[in-house]
């Protein structure tokens, strides 16, 4: 198969957003999702972007894409907040999801990041496997905050 992992662009948000829809339908979420990819082109192409991409692409076209910001730590500094990391389903183990967080990685390192986070969910045993393998801790005893607006 080839794949090459490249930097998301504006033209790949369409793709990207049907991935994005794929993955809440995954997680049992499928109504959650009211993004739209117009807002993925505004918000992470416009004059003052949101967020970055990279996407994993096959003859096939985009099979998965990981999103991040920057947050910023009082206790660690500069952190990389990788959103989601997706990859479909017929494309699975074949090592996209491990070259894209390993891209993640190297992007974290390269602007000198103290810290890449993320959350999981608690069913996702495959997900949580997989991060394991890179020696990753899960802070159970905090809980996630939201407020819808």
């Amino acid at each position: 198969m080839n794949l090459a992992i490249r930097k998301a662009q504006v033209e790949d948000m369409p793709q990207v957003m049907n991935l994005v829809n794929e993955l809440a339908l995954f997680e049992k979420a499928p109504n959650e999702v009211i993004t739209t990819d117009k807002e993925l082109m505004e918000d992470g192409f416009g004059l003052n972007p949101l967020f970055k991409g990279l996407v994993a692409e096959s003859n096939a076209g985009i099979v998965g894409f990981a999103l991040y910001y920057y947050r910023y730590s009082t206790w660690k500094g500069k952190c990389l907040y990788l959103e989601d990391l997706y990859v479909q389903e017929a494309y699975r183990n074949f090592g996209i999801g491990k070259k894209l967080f390993d891209a993640i990685i190297e992007t974290a390192k390269h602007d000198k990041c103290k810290r890449i986070s993320w959350q999981v969910l608690d069913w996702n045993e495959n997900a949580i496997r997989f991060y394991q393998k890179y020696q990753a801790s899960f802070e159970k005893e905090w809980w996630n905050g939201s407020i819808d607006l």
